[in-house]
């Protein structure tokens, strides 16, 4: 089995603070392989270190390869888009925002594979109707859902015909069908060159089979077949990840009665001219929890939006039991980076936060210890955070604030299984402890299933055509 990839002791230090201990792996054609672990644990930085695109503050030791080759990192940016491409977790930043997807694929079809124009845009037709994206070719990327935007990304990642793809966290906040696709269309590399995947979803590693290597705080834990490492882990780190899926939770204790808090009757909403969702009713207590359950598009985040008042419903009503001040309603939001300037230090944020509302300083480090957060953090800026870490200082800042309605949308979707367990079953204890109605936004029911004491499947509230 030829080796396309070739890592020989990598390891990646920032000072004297080794990162990334010494690593050898090889990725085969034909054959997937799989970096699995949590966030923070290096797996993003041996892909950068492969690519060459290391920030300038870290440094990297050891020998990358390309077709058995080794190769310095000025040899190796020399084969981006032809022998070796990466596509990343966030597409929206891969992506162009003022660029037609046609365009964006054209122009590596052009630029890398020096095809002339008019051969250039018609391969890129080509390209996107092979992801089944034709559709799409006029529109510019925040016009797409986050699978649509990721496929674009795979179809420009590989229009060059680069053999080697490395796909870093690839359906990092997608919902189950558009994570398949994402997987489908990953697996298509290997009938002609090599997939490197880094991920923590422990079900997109199974789908994609071939070998698994496991890393924690930039070690190598265990490595082998897909089936051997999933269906008997030898390292504990392992089997607790395994084990941190949704359908291995205990189930949260009921609701007892409580105080009502708000009642709807016969909601509807839209999107331009689209109905999302119509006739929905329900009520909701103090301390309880509402899980809202649907796929990307379906208006989960557009009804946390109506019922915080953010939107005006298109028909129905939203009636109040109780009167709430405006920072009583909160939101916490699923992408935590987008919530915090990268301008000033976390701590500072929070004390704009305090100075605003008038707040005590002191509330600060009980929540901290709480959330098992370490007080240094607040003297970086967000940029300098994981992410798990970082939805957990959003939680501490709305925390802060007492709320007695919070809606969290997909707040867990970004995360590893150890840390979305972690940070969802700390939510509804929080939720009952202070007495806040919790909404709960989730592509994942089984995860809702465990948590919450009622369910909405928006689904059940689309309109669907009579049948004659």
């Amino acid at each position: 089995m030829s080796a396309l990839i070739t890592l020989d002791n990598v390891t990646v230090a920032a000072a004297d603070n080794v990162l990334v201990q010494p690593l050898s792996l090889s990725v085969n054609r034909g054959e997937p392989l799989t970096i699995l672990g949590e966030t923070g644990s290096g797996k993003s930085l041996l892909a950068q270190a492969i690519m060459g695109t290391l920030p300038a503050s870290l440094t990297m030791q050891g020998t990358v390869s390309i077709q058995q080759q080794p190769l310095d990192i000025a040899a190796r940016r020399q084969l981006w888009g032809k022998q070796i491409s990466m596509l990343p977790q966030e597409p929206w930043q891969a992506l162009d925002p003022v660029m037609p997807c046609e365009q964006q694929v054209s122009e590596v079809f052009r630029y890398v594979g020096n095809a002339a124009a008019a051969s250039a845009q018609l391969a890129a037709r080509a390209q996107l109707d092979q992801v089944g994206l034709s559709q799409v070719s006029r529109q510019l990327p925040q016009q797409l859902s986050g699978g649509m935007a990721q496929r674009v990304a795979f179809a420009a990642a590989t229009a060059a015909g680069a053999p080697i793809i490395i796909a870093d966290e690839p359906t990092k906040g997608l919902d189950t069908s558009q994570r398949d696709g994402i997987v489908q269309l990953l697996k298509s590399q290997t009938q002609h060159g090599g997939l490197l995947t880094i991920t923590h979803d422990v079900d997109v590693a199974r789908q994609l089979g071939g070998r698994i290597m496991v890393m924690r705080h930039g070690q190598l834990l265990e490595s082998g077949s897909a089936e051997q490492v999933l269906s008997q882990p030898q390292a504990e780190y392992t089997r607790a990840l395994i084990n941190a899926q949704p359908q291995f939770w205990p189930a949260a204790t009921p609701a007892t009665a409580q105080q009502p808090l708000l009642d709807v009757t016969d909601l509807a909403q839209h999107r331009g001219e689209q109905l999302l969702f119509q006739g929905l009713s329900f009520s909701l207590s103090a301390g309880e929890i509402l899980g809202v359950y649907g796929d990307s598009g379906c208006g989960k985040s557009t009804l946390g939006d109506t019922l915080l008042g953010l939107l005006p419903p298109a028909s129905g009503h939203i009636k109040w039991q109780q009167p709430l001040h405006r920072s009583q309603m909160l939101k916490l939001y699923q992408d935590p980076p987008a919530s915090f300037s990268t301008a000033v230090t976390i701590g500072t944020l929070l004390k704009d936060l305090l100075k605003r509302h008038k707040l005590a300083a002191s509330a600060i480090a009980p929540l901290l210890r709480q959330l098992n957060l370490d007080a240094a953090l607040l003297n970086r800026t967000a940029k300098d955070v994981s992410g798990g870490e970082l939805q957990r200082l959003a939680l501490l800042r709305t925390m802060l604030l007492s709320p007695k309605f919070l809606v969290a949308d997909e707040p867990s979707s970004r995360l590893d299984p150890i840390t979305a367990q972690q940070l969802t079953q700390l939510l509804v204890r929080l939720a009952r402890e202070q007495q806040c109605a919790l909404v709960l936004i989730s592509h994942d029911k089984i995860q809702l299933q465990k948590v919450c004491d009622q369910i909405i499947d928006l689904k059940d509230y689309q309109l669907r055509e009579v049948q004659a």
